[in-house]
């Protein structure tokens, strides 16, 4: 079973210190990460800076499709008025099947504000008390959200279907 989990920190570069420490364990096999972004927001900026971590990303990656939506539900639709957001209703019903549903979307825009930052990560296979050894002294909030065997393959079905077109479009 997989697990995505939202660690949130205090500073704008907290998550890239973070994907250092998650290469490390990976190269360790005490994690095993199936997908991973990070959302820097820097002060006086008007919105974050996004980017997937495919270094670490395993072959049943959910892709740029995948990122895009959540960030663009978390970050950008708010900003983009009513018309548009009604329009989302169908993606995020598909989402809250895979726990992934209007508190999680509200609560990661409430606590993702200027001046932090956050690693979203799929991962399974953790050794917890290694794991958490690892990050030992990093200031971070942790969300998360357990996915089933079958949410997980809900979520990748959406998400190939996706990707060959939206990567297209994008280039």
């Amino acid at each position: 079973m997989a697990t995505m989990t939202v660690w949130k920190f205090p500073t704008a570069n907290g998550a890239a210190i973070a994907e250092e420490t998650l290469k490390s364990l990976q190269r360790r096999e005490l994690i095993q990460v199936h997908d991973a972004a990070i959302v820097s927001w820097r002060e006086g900026t008007k919105k974050p800076k996004t980017q997937q971590l495919r270094s670490l990303a395993g072959a049943g990656a959910l892709g740029g499709a995948f990122w895009g939506m959540l960030f663009g539900l978390i970050f950008f639709v708010p900003l983009l008025g009513m018309a548009i957001g009604a329009g989302m209703g169908a993606l995020t019903g598909s989402l809250s099947d895979v726990g992934i549903d209007d508190s999680f979307i509200r609560r990661m825009r409430d606590e993702i504000q200027p001046g932090t930052s956050a690693l979203f990560l799929l991962s399974s296979g953790a050794v917890v008390d290694k794991v958490k050894d690892a990050f030992e002294g990093q200031q971070m909030v942790l969300v998360e959200t357990n996915l089933s065997h079958e949410q997980e393959d809900k979520l990748r079905e959406v998400f190939s279907e996706e990707e060959a077109p939206a990567t297209a479009a994008a280039g």
